[in-house]
């Protein structure tokens, strides 16, 4: 990860916010699970793209957490964190995809103290009325197989990054919170229905850019909630042949643990959030059937073997 967390104070936070509030903000105010979290950027077009990436929260509602978004040379690419009032100073980003993604962990790390409700860096889709998750490293295949199963009659998209869950009385339920998709510019290389998704998208200088992928799929294919029944971990292993092997929870657990739960934006790390997030993804586990998918061929081939697994 190229940027540092760091806890401070109440105190520290009123220093900071006293020092910067001064400068000549853009602000927007975005719902995330039921949160109102607040962006203050000097960058316009960060916050037309939090704009189109989130659903909007009414200026009416006070914020529940917020994020300044500052560039000042005495720091480095680093985050400034204030857990008391849930707010918090990023200095010096430039790259969207990291704030957007820290705005969701601070909502899970509110939500998993206040409610018990975990969240997961991962991909969720409905498929036919089967909820099916993909959870992986980065650079594993996890969007290009997700965006595969958008293809299948039938699929609709819950998220194709981050989701929150609810665990109790049966199979988990996943459920999204942004509104449109942050997508690369080579969306279409593997699956070509994409290409004409890219057309009306204006992306930053990491070629990345937010999408709205009903313009291609239709109005229907995005929906709000499933119930996962198939949860996909992916590796990347050209010294392991197998493909496809089922899970036991424990070994699943492991695998996240080992991968630091596949998610690099955990904007608290500490004992008791590690045993926290142990024992809700051992849950999770419990619930569902786990496989791993070790994405050694082609992208097409592996999504084939996935929609075998779908369909059961």
């Amino acid at each position: 990860m190229g940027y540092s967390v760091k806890l401070i104070s109440a105190s520290e936070k009123d220093r900071l916010y006293d020092e910067y509030k001064v400068k000549n903000f853009h602000s927007a105010k975005a719902e995330i699970f039921g949160l109102c979290m607040k962006l203050y950027t000097e960058d316009r077009g960060i916050m037309d793209m939090w704009e189109d990436n989130f659903y909007s929260m009414s200026s009416n509602v006070r914020s529940h957490a917020r994020i300044i978004s500052v560039n000042d040379e005495r720091y480095g690419m680093e985050v400034h964190y204030d857990r008391t009032t849930n707010t918090a100073f990023l200095f010096n980003f430039d790259y969207y995809g990291w704030i957007k993604s820290i705005a969701l962990a601070i909502v899970a790390d509110m939500l998993e103290d206040s409610h018990g409700i975990f969240s997961v860096h991962g991909a969720a889709l409905d498929v036919n009325g089967t909820g099916v998750t993909l959870i992986a490293p980065s650079k594993t295949g996890k969007t290009t197989q997700s965006w595969g199963l958008l293809r299948e009659k039938g699929g609709r998209l819950i998220t194709d990054d981050w989701y929150f869950v609810r665990l109790g009385g049966g199979n988990p339920i996943a459920i999204g919170s942004e509104k449109n998709c942050y997508v690369d510019a080579d969306i279409g290389d593997v699956w070509e229905e994409f290409k004409p998704l890219i057309q009306n998208v204006l992306f930053d200088n990491k070629g990345r850019g937010i999408a709205n992928i009903r313009w291609v799929t239709g109005n229907s294919s995005v929906i709000p909630m499933t119930t996962v029944r198939h949860i996909i971990l992916m590796k990347r292993d050209y010294d392991d042949k197998n493909v496809i092997r089922k899970l036991t929870s424990s070994d699943a657990v492991d695998y996240m643990i080992a991968h630091d739960f596949c998610n690099p934006h955990q904007i608290v790390r500490d004992a008791r959030k590690l045993k926290m997030r142990k024992k809700f993804f051992r849950e999770y586990f419990s619930n569902s059937c786990v496989y791993m998918v070790n994405t050694i061929l082609s992208p097409q081939e592996t999504q084939q073997r996935i929609r075998d697994i779908v369909k059961g």
